[in-house]
């Protein structure tokens, strides 16, 4: 038990009405205010400054550099974008003061995820950031810190389901890839996205599932599935909401909610540019996070945007001058009895005349390719993977001299086919496979962007030992890097350099910006589709990996930098939390 500590004579203490304790890295601030005697924490929780150079009026603790204000007694704050300062116990023998330095109440893990909700509630950057790095010190699991976000974004923003989710479960996903640092910037930057999309956009309230009647338990899957589709068909959220929870509440696994949720979004083509398939893939990977518990609000968070959606088959860019519409209806109608016939093995095919193929200014003859592999054994998994790369090369080749907001013209087409890739492995369904092939047609629509493709960089010659990876930093601090930044890396791994140094400097490339949503889909998707080909041993799978790398890092180059307000504001959580000065002169 700690010693109680000697302040001074009381008398001295009412002459000079403050004085400061040191104990710890801080100090304990003891006042005598208004007849009584007061001890807090001298650091003021919300930036560190020296609590014992406010003002004291009328029981309120007023700190001078930020106006943060406390009630000296308590120590709770008035103002939400502070936290409460700790209290400690004082008393008075024999004409001296004494304080015990132990406080009236602990931070707990339970205090900090309320600080955490609160500051979501409230949409406060750094007490979002302060909470993630208290919990994160403490132990708590990511899925745990995530859950708090997930839970608050899927409940609190009436329009459901868009990037701050997507960003917080991509950024959940490439955890293993950071280092310390890393992961808190990872965890807050999702965390801030759904706090700032969230605020003001309303609580949205469950509708509910259907009467459980005897004939509804024995309604057929088929049948709810068939009653989902057309919801969704004529855009019917709330009709379809009602059919997904009637489900959930029937137990369907996760793979069967969504194969009957990805049938639906697939029966028209690329709808919302590939988000809508990216979401959902992403809902059911942050369930593999943080469990089943909010199973019913995050995948009916996908729905109110089902209402709204484009569906490509009616642009004029999948109709003319090619007709992509028709022939790929045609292939539809075989694909199941492809599927079925198919041999059990994976088949054998040149897969790279297949990426070639896919990368080709020759559609029809794509989608032929795409039904004749099928028939031979080649699964949908690897055909999706095929697509995924055909995407990722879009990108590594992207040329600079075009329009700027085509980066993300390419991105979209690797998300989605990224997304793609994902859902088949967790199930396989022919309606499903159907977007493997929308996928392969919007990397066909985007050979403009590659034409002339860049050029493939060069290593650097006359380097021996590979480069420091903070190098690249350096390059990703200037603007139009993006060739020099690709070069750098094709050095760094000519000469042999590690990749996960190299996944945990890209990451940071990342996180050290105020980047924007597709920048996180990149990384995330890049990092996943690389660690799949790095199982193989092949020519292919060197080229994939490459080129994943390569797309990576020329994407986050041609979005750097910015003005970098968000990681500002996490370092200084991370500060506070080691107790670092910020108020003095570096």
């Amino acid at each position: 038990m700690s010693e109680s500590i000697l302040v001074g004579p009381l008398e001295s203490l009412k002459k000079d009405g403050a004085k400061i304790v040191k104990e710890g890295k801080h100090g304990i601030a003891v006042f005598f205010h208004e007849d009584e005697l007061h001890a807090v924490d001298n650091r003021c929780p919300h930036m560190g400054f020296p609590l014992h150079m406010g003002s004291l009026c009328d029981g309120i603790l007023t700190c001078h550099w930020h106006h943060a204000r406390f009630d000296v007694k308590s120590g709770g704050t008035l103002d939400p974008w502070a936290d409460d300062v700790p209290t400690y116990p004082v008393e008075v023998k024999d004409g001296e003061v004494w304080v015990k330095p132990v406080p009236h109440h602990k931070v707990t893990i339970e205090k900090l995820q309320q600080r955490l909700r609160e500051g979501l509630e409230q949409s406060l950057s750094l007490v979002i950031g302060k909470a993630v790095v208290g919990l994160m010190e403490a132990g708590v699991s990511s899925g745990e810190i995530a859950k708090v976000g997930v839970e608050f974004g899927t409940k609190h923003r009436q329009s459901g389901w868009r990037s701050g989710l997507t960003i917080l479960t991509a950024m959940t996903n490439i955890l293993p890839k950071l280092d310390k640092k890393g992961q808190i910037l990872a965890l807050y930057q999702g965390l801030v996205h759904v706090a700032r999309e969230s605020s003001g956009m309303g609580t949205r309230f469950l509708l509910g599932s259907l009467p459980v009647t005897e004939e509804m338990e024995n309604q057929s899957v088929d049948t709810l599935k068939k009653w989902y589709r057309h919801c969704v068909e004529v855009r019917d959220s709330q009709g379809a909401e009602r059919i997904l929870l009637t489900a959930i509440d029937s137990g369907w696994s996760d793979d069967g909610l969504a194969d009957m949720m990805m049938a639906a979004i697939t029966d028209h083509f690329y709808i919302n540019t590939g988000h809508t398939l990216d979401f959902h893939n992403k809902a059911f990977e942050v369930l593999d996070h943080i469990g089943e518990e909010y199973r019913s609000y995050v995948l009916t968070s996908l729905l109110p945007g089902v209402s709204d959606v484009s569906r490509s088959e009616e642009s004029h860019s999948w109709q003319s001058p090619v007709n992509l519409v028709a022939p790929l209806n045609e292939a539809f109608e075989k694909l199941p009895r492809i599927l079925e016939a198919a041999p059990m093995d994976e088949g054998t095919s040149d897969e790279e005349a297949m990426l070639e193929q896919l990368l080709s200014d020759e559609p029809i003859k794509t989608v032929e390719m795409m039904l004749e592999v099928l028939k031979t054994g080649v699964s949908p998994v690897r055909l999706s993977q095929l697509v995924a790369l055909a995407a990722a090369e879009r990108i590594a080749r992207f040329h600079t001299q075009n329009d700027f907001s085509d980066w993300i013209t390419v991105l979209h087409t690797f998300t989605h086919a990224h997304a793609v890739h994902q859902s088949l492995r967790r199930s396989t369904t022919a309606e499903l496979t159907r977007a493997v092939f929308h996928g392969a047609m919007s990397v066909y629509l985007d050979r403009f962007l590659n034409m002339p493709a860049a050029r493939k960089p060069k290593p650097v010659e006359g380097t021996s030992e590979p480069q420091n990876p903070s190098e690249l930093l350096e390059h990703m601090n200037k603007q139009q890097q993006v060739t020099e930044s690709a070069r750098w890396v094709m050095t760094y791994l000519s000469q042999g350099g590690e990749k996960a140094p190299l996944f945990n400097t890209l990451g940071h490339a990342l996180l050290r910006e105020d980047a924007e949503f597709h920048s996180f889909q990149m990384y995330e998707a890049g990092i996943v589709e690389h660690d799949y080909w790095s199982k193989e041993n092949s020519l292919l799978a060197d080229r994939a990996q490459e080129t994943m790398i390569l797309a990576i890092t020329r994407y986050l180059a041609g979005h750097a930098p910015t003005a970098r307000e968000m990681p500002h504001t996490a370092q200084i959580a991370m500060r506070l939390h080691k107790g670092e000065k910020l108020f003095e002169e570096e």
